[in-house]
């Protein structure tokens, strides 16, 4: 059985002199994260380890999560930035199998999207949304595809806060 933690970045600053990819995290975006780490230490949602977007506000939130967490710095993976539901897949699919629970921190609409072919379900992804995705006859993530998982956790700054 594989577990995916799927988080959309916490709230960035609207604007960053260099670009969008630059867009630190807002305030807000700091203090969520910091409380959805809490929250997920308490459930007992400890993923093996972080993969993320480099874009700062993305790797900003992988980072909270990851020294909150306990757990080794965010690896990066440049295809996550801007990335369709298609490519998430296709970075899901090359995960290393010694890992049975993974984190992966990226941007809407790819996540939404992801969710959506993972499972077949919609459900609402505003910043800082953790949403643990378990695919129960995966034993291997190149096994991970369309509608082959089921949400089992979700949660928002709307209920963290």
């Amino acid at each position: 059985m594989k577990k995916l933690l799927l988080i959309r970045h916490a709230e960035a600053e609207g604007y960053a002199d260099k670009g969008d990819y630059y867009r630190p995290l807002s305030q807000r975006g700091e203090k969520d994260v910091a409380a959805l780490a809490q929250k997920l230490k308490e459930e007992g949602l400890l993923p093996g380890q972080i993969i993320s977007s480099p874009a700062l506000r993305t790797y900003t939130t992988a980072y909270v999560l990851t020294r909150e967490l306990g757990i080794s710095a965010p690896q990066t993976i440049p295809a996550i930035y801007e990335a369709s539901e298609t490519s998430l897949l296709k970075t899901i699919n090359h995960f290393s199998d010694g890992a049975d629970f993974i984190g992966m921190v990226g941007h809407n609409p790819g996540i939404a999207y992801l969710l959506l072919n993972l499972t077949g379900k919609v459900r609402d992804v505003p910043p800082c949304t953790a949403i643990v995705v378990v695919f129960e006859e995966a034993d291997s993530w190149q096994e991970v595809s369309h509608e082959t998982g089921v949400i089992t956790y979700y949660t928002s700054p709307l209920y963290i806060n």
